[in-house]
């Protein structure tokens, strides 16, 4: 695509700040006003000619951006917008009342996405990269039932309550415990299933239950998805009142998809990094008159996620960009906090 110039640029970031705040279709005159352009206003409508040539705009009694005028705007965008001060630490604060918890986060997360941006937030739990054992604890119950707890690494708990074939004292419960604590303690899935099985019955049993568990969640499905602000979409009247919004609506039903899509178009593998879809993403038609600002947060190598919004592609992604990349590093950093302090 041909280069732009410098007042090209300049007008073209203009057009598509003004659509934003509006919604009406932008004209020369009201950008030269509002502006203070030190340009006629026919000079203007000629840039905005070229620039709709160009494919940036469409024309109906101004100019509206297209995808590709978006997508120009948020590269400049994300180069440099930064969430206020006054907002980060208003957020700050209301995390610093939640307890660590896992699944409040998650929640509060999503509601703060929600109100601050003004669209559907999207927070996925976060998944186990690497399931590492921590700790185990055998407990007596009744009769010949005891309570098996793993601990992982990362915090995540396993709890089953097992049927022994008869009643073992807690003096060896404990034993048999406390040896495979001393052998598998921080071992990786991978490795705890290429191991040997155990020489005691007992112990092998209780092996063989952890290997399953590992198994499982080294193979798990994405975690819950955490969603919020579905009102503030159906505010926007090109989805509450057309086949298109409601399409997009109704995806929204479907968690297996949404898992889908969450962990499919995070292509950022950063921690931390911003990736910023407009018009959807191939195979999901639902979603072409939408756009999508994610981002991933958790702990490299351990445990991470995808958080971030829907909403349309007039979206205010000067505010929307910084927002979920504080969002995903506030909850990094709550995580590496909570792992280092257990």
């Amino acid at each position: 695509m041909k280069k732009l110039t410098k007042r090209q640029k300049t007008i073209l970031m203009l057009v598509v700040r003004e659509y934003i705040d509006s919604g009406q279709a932008v004209g020369s005159k009201s950008l030269v006003k509002n502006y203070k352009l030190d340009v006629s206003s026919a000079t203007v409508r000629n840039e905005m000619r070229a620039l709709t040539e160009m494919g940036y705009f469409r024309t109906t009694t101004g100019r509206v951006p297209t995808e590709a005028g978006y997508r120009y705007f948020v590269s400049e965008v994300m180069r440099d917008a930064n969430l206020p001060s006054a907002v980060q630490r208003t957020i700050s604060h209301q995390f610093a009342q939640t307890h660590s918890n896992a699944e409040e986060w998650m929640t509060l997360a999503a509601s703060v996405l929600a109100h601050q941006t003004q669209a559907v937030s999207l927070v996925a739990a976060p998944r186990n990269e690497q399931v590492l054992f921590k700790h185990l604890e055998l407990i007596s119950t009744q009769g010949r039932q005891i309570l098996m707890v793993l601990v992982f690494v990362g915090g995540d708990v396993s709890q089953q309550i097992l049927t022994l074939a008869e009643v073992i004292p807690q003096a060896r419960l404990s034993q048999v415990a406390e040896r495979l604590n001393q052998k598998l303690r921080t071992l990786s899935a991978e490795i705890i299933l290429a191991s040997p099985p155990r020489a005691d019955l007992l112990e092998q049993d209780i092996f063989l239950l952890i290997q399953q568990e590992m198994l499982q969640r080294s193979e798990g499905a994405s975690g819950e998805i955490y969603m919020d602000g579905m009102v503030n979409l159906l505010a926007e009247p090109s989805f509450a009142d057309s086949d298109e919004g409601r399409r997009t609506l109704r995806f929204f039903d479907e968690r297996s998809r949404l898992q889908d899509l969450l962990s499919s178009t995070v292509v950022d593998n950063r921690v931390g990094g911003v990736q910023v879809l407009i018009g959807g993403k191939d195979g999901w038609d639902e979603l072409r008159q939408c756009s999508m600002v994610l981002a991933k947060y958790g702990i490299p190598g351990q445990a991470t996620g995808t958080l971030g919004v829907l909403g349309p592609m007039r979206m205010p992604y000067a505010r929307t960009i910084p927002t979920v990349r504080y969002m995903a590093d506030l909850l990094s950093n709550l995580m590496t906090e909570n792992l280092s302090g257990e």
